[in-house]
């Protein structure tokens, strides 16, 4: 649809910015702070873009009220961060740190402050060390009464003053990673393995929601979905049947769960036809339908293109995580689908599509299919950022970048999407997990590298500015 007139952004609308705890906070062992999976995982060598880790980061931890200070200046209406679990529970379970929550504390208040709004990520990867060595983290349901207790914990401490809730972030990714193509924690490449600890995530999701009704009864919770939509390569029938097969396997999988407690029954056949659906104890459907969110959580950067793929096609491929242009290969399911470069798109130099418009297609088919509203939790173009000798930052690609996923999303508004809000990534400049600090997403500059910490001075990019003009004409001017 090309609307004449567009409908502006909602009075009310969370223009935010976003962030995680392992990649910003650092203090990964202060103040009674347990270790987290990423704390001892990032310490193998070579799991890591020249063996860096978050140790240090950006040190959040200690300078929280220069950053958010910075956001106030900005103007920023939302802050989205999520809580260290070891920090509230250094072994997972068992004995709360107070030191722990009293961080979080500090941090809400002072965002609150100046009138931002908080937004907790309960679960941002960093699952405890002491929980995977315990019963081995997700592949146990030991871990979803943990996960509810520690998510309770957190609900009765700050759920008087924050409103707005995501459980898990980008399921998808931290189960997909971490036990299909082994590089993210655990390091595992085992597909059974990897269903079944999916749908027990997908149970501790339900049974977070569930509890957050009791204990937050004013707020509103969600997931938050890594959503890639994809497209057909071309029109041939067999390339249109392989993206029904991506769409189902790697979207709707996840989402249909989230929001109908149910797995769509094509890609429920083709995994029990190869010996992968979980194991499924009476009541977990029951308790997944009592899960239904009250918005679906998305984290936006690309679409995916694919065509057919025979039995005896390509698999799992590397990614790239050097910033290295064009080091991507295809990759699939034998039999199911492929993935193939988009002729119509230009890519980063971590080679992801720069596809505004597929983040308003991706919000049409949420809309049509679930008719949930959307918070877009994250949205951001990691880059090498050059910081000039007068200081400057000119993140002009970020700029324009930026302004055209707000475009789509003023778009889908006017198509008639309801859209809570639209959370950049990031804030500032951060650990981006495997690809080290050389790949920036932040409005803030953070002047440290992979060698050297520096003196972790923030200095504000072009786009700052910028953002903080869009905040303050409410999208108007872009």
């Amino acid at each position: 649809m090309i609307h004449e007139k567009k409908d502006k952004f909602p009075a009310n609308f969370l223009w935010g910015s976003a962030s995680a705890a392992y990649q910003v906070e650092g203090a990964w062992d202060k103040d009674g702070k347990g270790p987290s999976v990423w704390d001892v995982y990032t310490k193998v060598p070579g799991t890591t873009y020249e063996n860096t880790n978050g140790d240090v980061a950006v040190d959040h931890y200690n300078r929280y009220k220069e950053d958010v200070a910075l956001m106030a200046e900005m103007g920023l209406k939302a802050y989205r961060f999520s809580v260290a679990w070891s920090r509230i529970y250094p072994e997972g379970r068992g004995e709360v740190n107070e030191k722990g929550l009293q961080f979080y504390d500090d941090l809400i208040n002072e965002l609150l402050k100046y009138g931002i709004e908080p937004i907790i990520t309960l679960y941002h990867w960093d699952v405890p060390q002491a929980l995977l060595d315990a019963y081995g983290a997700w592949e146990s349901r030991e871990i979803i009464e943990d996960f509810n207790q520690y998510c309770i914990t957190v609900y009765k401490r700050y759920g008087d003053r924050v409103k707005y809730w995501v459980t898990l972030n980008e399921q998808n990714i931290f189960i997909g990673l971490g036990y299909r193509s082994g590089i993210h924690p655990p390091g595992v490449k085992d597909l059974k393995r990897m269903y079944e600890a999916n749908h027990i995530a997908n149970l501790a999701n339900a049974k977070a929601i569930q509890s957050f009704r009791k204990y937050v009864p004013d707020g509103k919770i969600g997931p938050s979905f890594a959503y890639s939509p994809n497209y057909a390569l071309t029109c041939c029938p067999n390339d249109v049947l392989a993206f029904e097969n991506a769409e189902d396997l790697s979207n709707n999988w996840w989402m249909d769960v989230y929001a109908w407690g149910k797995y769509p029954k094509a890609a429920w056949n083709y995994l029990e036809k190869n010996g992968l659906i979980p194991t499924v104890h009476e009541g977990d459907f029951e308790l997944l339908a009592a899960g239904k969110p009250d918005f679906m959580g998305v984290n936006y950067y690309r679409t995916t293109t694919v065509e057919m793929n025979p039995l005896d096609g390509v698999g799992e491929a590397k990614m790239n995580t050097t910033g290295k242009k064009g080091t991507t290969k295809e990759s699939g399911v034998p039999g199911v689908y492929k993935t193939k470069r988009n002729p119509h798109l230009e890519a980063t130099n971590w080679d992801w599509e720069i596809d505004p418009q597929g983040l308003r297609v991706g919000m049409r088919r949420i809309e049509s299919r679930y008719g949930l509203p959307i918070l877009i939790t994250e949205n951001g173009l990691g880059e090498f950022d050059k910081l000039e000798e007068d200081e400057a930052i000119n993140d002009d690609y970020r700029i324009a970048y930026l302004r055209a996923h707000i475009e789509a999303c003023q778009d889908a508004i006017s198509d008639g999407v309801e859209l809570l809000g639209y959370c950049t990534w990031s804030f500032t400049d951060l650990l981006s997990w495997l690809n080290g600090y050389q790949k920036r997403y932040g409005f803030v500059y953070v002047d440290r590298d992979e060698h050297d910490e520096k003196e972790l001075r923030r200095l504000k990019k072009k786009s700052f500015y910028w953002y903080k003009n869009v905040i303050a004409t409410n999208g108007e001017q872009l």
